[in-house]
């Protein structure tokens, strides 16, 4: 193991500038990765917001007390549903006179209003869900009618459609383009040691024993990039950008904590050095001939 080791930090010294180049190439694919994702995650968290807030609005037949208790209960024991509130004739008149300024002697032609139910709803359900939810309660005996943004919740959920699939559209590409730069690199790494690798096959090394240092040497460069770029984002989004624009200042860590985003850059930069690497080491050791 102390060989492996070694030999693995010596071929950091070995291809000096390529190893450079290499990590200094997959630190920045990290950064720019990390500052897409807390920014789509802060559109995503927002967008999801606006769409958790769409309530459905229920207006009523007129119906006794007792009709309007049973009502509310039965909509209550819907799984999507979290709360409801009731509005009456009384109060929804009440409310246009507060928003349209109309007199007292105006509230007797108000009497049309229907009395109503607000639905706030579960976080995360789909537009689709809600859909379903508002056509069947239209078809329920004592409803008149279901009202809700449809509009608004459509756009809402096709932009998190757009979001996500450009999002991780674009984060594949840059990882593979960081993995292949490993590769690159652990390839000339083992062509230059071409006949150190043809001694050790004579005397009966296998090719995981030969492999291992080359191994160790891209994970080595994936864990200095990782550790780099949770620096570089950490300090950028802590001090740099609130000072350039104070709205940074605003954006929410994923999960509420800085350190989940950059353990997690910091393990996939340790993955894409290891995959780029065994990928390079393994396909040129088994082609290396006696």
């Amino acid at each position: 193991m102390s060989y492996l080791l070694k030999e693995g930090f010596a071929g950091l010294r070995r291809t000096k500038w390529a190893s450079m180049t290499s990590i200094f190439s997959l630190s920045l694919a990290l950064l720019l990765i990390g500052i897409l994702f807390r920014l789509s995650y802060n559109l995503y968290d927002r967008a999801l917001s606006l769409r958790n807030s769409v309530e459905l609005e229920v207006f009523l037949y007129d119906l006794d007390d007792q009709d309007i208790q049973s009502m509310e209960q039965a909509l209550l024991s819907l799984d999507e549903v979290e709360s409801s509130s009731f509005i009456s004739k009384d109060s929804a008149a009440s409310i246009m006179r507060a928003e349209f300024g109309l007199g007292v002697e105006d509230l007797v032609a108000l009497d049309f209003l229907p009395a109503s139910f607000k639905l706030s709803l579960g976080r995360d359900i789909p537009a689709e869900k809600i859909v379903e939810v508002a056509a069947e309660l239209e078809g329920w005996i004592g409803i008149e009618n279901v009202k809700y943004n449809a509009s608004l919740l459509q756009l809402l959920e096709t932009n998190l459609q757009t979001l996500t699939r450009m999002g991780t559209g674009i984060g594949l590409l840059v990882l593979l383009a960081a993995m292949l730069l490993v590769f690159n690199t652990i390839r000339l790494t083992v062509y230059a040691r071409r006949d150190v690798i043809k001694a050790m096959k004579l005397v009966g090394a296998t090719n995981g024993f030969i492999r291992a240092p080359f191994v160790i040497e891209g994970i080595l460069q994936g864990l200095i990039a990782g550790g780099i770029s949770a620096i570089v984002l950490h300090l950028s989004f802590e001090r740099l950008f609130p000072r350039i624009a104070p709205e940074f200042g605003l954006l929410v860590w994923p999960f509420g904590q800085w350190y989940y985003l950059i353990g997690a850059m910091v393990a996939l930069s340790i993955l894409m050095g290891w995959l780029g690497s065994r990928w390079a080491a393994g396909t040129f050791i088994r082609k290396t001939q006696l």
